[in-house]
């Protein structure tokens, strides 16, 4: 039998740190690993959350044989709603993965609608042409997994988001034995993670984080809390450690907050006392000093708890005298600025804020470089594409991948929708398709683009300007003019400003009878306040 063309498509996660997504096409036979979300980027006004353009995918559904599902975080599950929507196919994950899910299923009202098969680390399952061996890879979460997958062309190895952490905090370090019998096989090629390309030698485990809380818990004047991300389990498991220790009482603040808590702790996940946990309300009747909570919001977002707090205008609850904060995680890239501004606002309000730069409250849960050196080692790729980051990232990784002794033609730095194709076991690069962004806007998937968001822009910048021009039907000639303003220029300080520009246009209708369509006005009347202010904003005209 001849073997067909391999293609490997990104459709998110290349380029950007978020909404993961790959498509794996041999033949008629579709595998799709991850279905993210990405957080919107400063610039992305009224923007919730990003998702993969997974558009290739709609005219081939009936080609798709299953979706796994890597680990538990937003960046690779977020999305997994919208691509059920349009696609019907069988979702795989460990336990505590599907259990995330299914909440998100079950919230979007689709639960059964899917059909979902649990699978364990060191399982192996066909999945249409491609046979899937799930390997343990230790993260920030419990229970992810990286994949073998072996195709008629060859066997693919896809490192998910990993780490060599020697003493995780579920005791259950990656399987090196499993990426080192890969590598006595032969993979054709290696997909790996390349979150922390640019951070030298290799990521502290998760272990050194506890003696830092000790000394947070030790200093701690009155209640303590900790933000981190809601699928964070191992964080939850540590805080939980600590307030026992120090003997705090726990409490979980923010919807996904507590049912993540809740799911894992009924999956076996987060072994913690029904003891330590007491409800947010018993908190506010506790002294401080007894009382930890685990809150959202590390990423400066608005809508979160620590957002909120950070504005004074969270509903249940305010900062306290003598409350300190710990942010334990790092901002990620593009977030910098809004999570500065949060700690900011927190300190302002008077709390203790201590985050990664202070103290060692955070480690990531990817591999730096000295572990991807050794991860290229252990598999031993003929070809190698570096994925789940920016581009500087994957530059990185490639780099170092060189460094490790793969050939640099065997290398693709490639970006969403770039397919890598393998023919007769050589790679080359096929023609690009649809891989941007989707932005979801409240309801609204996908009807918000880059118009709308330079419109959005421009509005945050400079304002608007609503002008009413009622035509005299006798003469053509502008009987009423109204201005309205918004963001544009204080309206006590404008009256001299409008007047004169009330003038400017009624002698403009004038000289053309009348005949200058809206959209003429909004030029001309947009060059004239350019002229007076030095600034652009948006005018809209009506004539009537």
């Amino acid at each position: 039998m001849a073997i067909k063309p391999l293609r490997i498509i990104p459709l998110g996660g290349l380029g950007e740190v978020g909404k993961n997504m790959t498509a794996i096409e041999y033949g008629e036979n579709i595998l799709l690993i991850d279905s993210g979300i990405m957080f919107p980027e400063n610039d992305m006004l009224g923007i919730d959350y990003i998702i993969p353009d997974f558009n290739y995918l709609l005219d081939k559904k009936n080609l798709v044989r299953g979706l796994i599902i890597t680990h538990g975080h937003e960046d690779h599950t977020g999305a997994i709603t919208h691509v059920m929507q349009e696609i019907n196919t069988t979702v795989y994950a460990t336990r505590l993965t599907r259990g995330l899910v299914e909440n998100k299923l079950k919230r979007a009202g689709m639960l059964q609608d899917v059909s979902m098969i649990t699978i364990n680390a060191g399982d192996k399952v066909n999945i249409g042409p491609f046979e899937v061996e799930f390997f343990h890879v230790a993260h920030s979460i419990p229970d992810g997994v990286g994949l073998g997958i072996t195709t008629p062309a060859g066997l693919i190895v896809h490192s998910g988001d990993f780490k060599f952490d020697y003493t995780p905090i579920d005791g259950w370090p990656t399987d090196l034995a499993k990426l080192a019998e890969f590598g006595g096989r032969g993979v054709l090629a290696l997909l790996a993670d390349s979150t922390n390309a640019d951070r030298p030698g290799w990521t502290p485990s998760e272990r050194v984080i506890d003696s830092a809380f000790d000394q947070v818990f030790l200093k701690a004047k009155g209640r303590i809390l900790i933000g981190t991300f809601a699928s964070l389990i191992s964080r939850m498991a540590q805080v939980a450690e600590a307030a026992e220790r120090h003997d705090r009482k726990m409490a979980f603040v923010g919807t996904s907050m507590v049912e993540n808590a809740r799911i894992a702790r009924e999956l076996g996940y987060l072994d913690i006392p029904d003891s330590l946990i007491v409800p947010l309300e018993a908190t506010f009747k506790m002294k401080p000093e007894k009382v930890v909570l685990m809150c959202t919001g590390t990423q400066g977002e608005p809508s979160s708890i620590l957002g909120r707090l950070s504005r004074g205008d969270n509903r249940q609850f305010d900062l306290q005298p003598d409350d300190t904060v710990v942010l334990s995680s790092h901002p990620i890239p593009g977030n910098e600025e809004m999570v500065h501004r949060t700690i900011n606002r927190l300190i302002q309000r008077g709390a203790d804020v201590i985050y990664d730069a202070i103290a060692p409250v955070h480690v990531s849960g990817h591999a730096s470089q000295q572990e991807m050196r050794l991860l290229h080692q252990l598999v031993n790729p003929e070809y190698f594409i570096p994925v789940h980051g920016e581009i500087r990232h994957l530059k990185m990784h490639a780099a170092l991948a060189v460094e490790s002794g793969i050939p640099a033609d065997h290398i693709a730095v490639v970006e969403n929708g770039m397919p890598v194709e393998f023919r007769n076991g050589k790679m080359s690069i096929g023609e690009r398709i649809p891989g941007g962004y989707i932005f979801v806007d409240g309801s609204g998937v996908g009807d918000v683009g880059p118009v709308v968001m330079r419109e959005r822009e421009s509005l945050s910048r400079d304002g608007v300007v609503v002008i009413h021009v009622v035509l005299n039907p006798d003469n053509n000639h502008a009987e009423k003019i109204e201005f309205s303003s918004k963001g544009f220029v204080f309206m006590r300080d404008a009256e001299d400003l409008f007047a004169d520009a009330e003038e400017h246009l009624r002698e403009l209708i004038k000289r053309t009878n009348g005949r200058e369509s809206a959209s003429v006005l909004e030029r001309e009347m947009n060059r004239y306040f350019y002229s007076k202010t030095r600034r652009r904003p948006v005018v809209v005209a009506f004539i009537s």
